[in-house]
This record gives C-alpha cells, sequence and structure tokens, in this order.
C-alpha cells in the first residue's frame, strides 16, 4: 500500500505531465486548469493543494525541463578532452536546446513572459554558481585569463541564454542557431589566457 508521501508524488507528477503535454502544445494561456486537471483524473482542488495555482504549475514543470537540460548539458560535456572544451561544450548544448519546440515554448517564451526574468530563477541562481566555480577552476588552472569569475559567469550564461531566448523567437531558429554559435564561442574564447 502506497504511502501518504507516495500518493502525493503520484499526484505532483500527472499533474506536471498532463501540464507539460498542454504547455507544449498549446501555450500556457490557452491552457485551460479543467482540462489539465481532466486529463490527469484529478480536481482543481489537487491541483491548488499542490501547485497554488497555475502559475506554480507552471514553476514546477520548468523545474523538471530544467533538471533534465542540466542532465544533457553534463553528458554532453563528457566527451570532452579539457575542461575547456567541456566549458564550452555545456554552454553550445545549452543554445543547441533552444532549437526543441517544448523548450521553445515552456522554457524561452511562456516562462519569461508569466514568471518574469529568467536571469532571476531560482535555476538559474544555481546554475550561476556552478559556471562561477568553472570559471575559476579554470583561472587556477591558467586557462582563463584572471578575472571576476562571477562576473564572467554572469557574462557567459547571460549570452547563452539570451541567444536561446533568440533562436527561439526568431522566424529561422535554425539559421540563428548556427550564427548564435559562432558569436558564443568566439566571446567565451576571449576569456582564455594567451598560452592557452
Amino acid at each position: 500500500m502506497a504511502t501518504r508521501a507516495e500518493m502525493v508524488e503520484a499526484t505532483r507528477g500527472r499533474l506536471i505531465a498532463a501540464a507539460r503535454r498542454a504547455f507544449a502544445t498549446q501555450g500556457y494561456a490557452a491552457s485551460s486548469m479543467d482540462d489539465l486537471t481532466a486529463e490527469a483524473g484529478l480536481t482543481r482542488g489537487a491541483l491548488y493543494h499542490n501547485f497554488g495555482d497555475k502559475k506554480g504549475l507552471l514553476k514546477a514543470v520548468i523545474d523538471q525541463i530544467d533538471a533534465e537540460m542540466l542532465a544533457r548539458m553534463r553528458a554532453a560535456q563528457e566527451g570532452a578532452k579539457t575542461p575547456w572544451d567541456a566549458f564550452v561544450t555545456e554552454g553550445v548544448a545549452y543554445i543547441e536546446m533552444s532549437l526543441e519546440p517544448e523548450i521553445q515554448r515552456i522554457m524561452l517564451l511562456d516562462g519569461p513572459a508569466v514568471l518574469g526574468d529568467p536571469s532571476r530563477w531560482p535555476n538559474q541562481t544555481a546554475c550561476l554558481r556552478t559556471t562561477t566555480a568553472t570559471v575559476q577552476a579554470l583561472i587556477d588552472a591558467g586557462v582563463v585569463q584572471p578575472i571576476d569569475a562571477e562576473a564572467a559567469a554572469r557574462l557567459v550564461n547571460g549570452a547563452a541564454l539570451n541567444a536561446a531566448l533568440w533562436i527561439a523567437a526568431a522566424d529561422d531558429p535554425a539559421a540563428v542557431l548556427v550564427r548564435s554559435v559562432e558569436a558564443f564561442r568566439t566571446l567565451v574564447a576571449g576569456l582564455r589566457t594567451p598560452a592557452a
């Protein structure tokens, strides 16, 4: 027999899955809470109890997608030959994911419109700490010039995020991706020490 915690987690999971499908296909604004809860086989009360409101449900969907994106970026890094290559590969992988319709719609278009500036989302704060630590390690290894690691991390993350936002809103996302990745690689290369 399932415990209460397991039942709560199952309920949350069903609501997140239903919302994720609806938000990806219809968009946040067009997704009906009644349809979401009906698809999940639950009531509006379950949605309110677990997420507060539709906006809270969107945040939970974004958190789930963000965790998946982070895992994919880490997997992309594993094939890199050097710590520098891993650093650049992670940023490029993030930018490339902006071509995916679900990520475009939920993370890059509806998310910022509903939840505000993505650079202020809690998951972005965690990402910033990780990028800062990576930049500092590259500085310590003599690969990156001595620079304020947090400032560099904020600029690198901002460049990747803005490239992704540009791609998501573009008429020709694939063409913008090529331009963005080339510019991103050139920008971050400016951080390297001449010897590296």
